[in-house]
């Protein structure tokens, strides 16, 4: 892994993707984000911040009328799910998924928050 700089925080952080692995923990992430030439990586902190903003402007727009049959594919990955985009801990350490996460897997209905939560216990 090489480090880079992040471009929105300036935080130093290892890449694969620069050291020509092509094995990179952001390629876990969503690929919601439009390609940018002018601005470089970014950390997991502020990369994390920027898809799950992105997330909710895609998630805000979904209607009972528009209602996809899940996320389009282009924006899923195979990897594990990641907390703070596909799931949360509640102040009761349950886990709550997110709506994010219910259309990634297909789900046409945006059920009430508090339908998702599962008690882990």
């Amino acid at each position: 892994m090489q480090l880079k700089t992040c471009s929105a925080c300036g935080q130093q952080f290892s890449c694969g993707m620069a050291s020509g692995t092509n094995l990179c923990w952001c390629c876990d992430y969503p690929t919601i984000l439009p390609l940018d030439s002018i601005q470089d990586c970014r950390c997991p902190a502020c990369l994390k911040e920027i898809v799950k903003e992105k997330i909710a402007e895609y998630v805000q727009s979904i209607t009972p009328d528009n209602a996809p049959a899940g996320i389009p594919k282009k924006y899923v990955t195979s990897s594990q799910p990641i907390e703070g985009i596909d799931y949360y801990l509640n102040e009761n350490g349950q886990f709550v998924l997110t709506a994010w996460y219910l259309l990634k897997r297909g789900s046409r209905i945006l059920l009430p928050k508090w339908m998702y939560t599962l008690s882990i216990r």
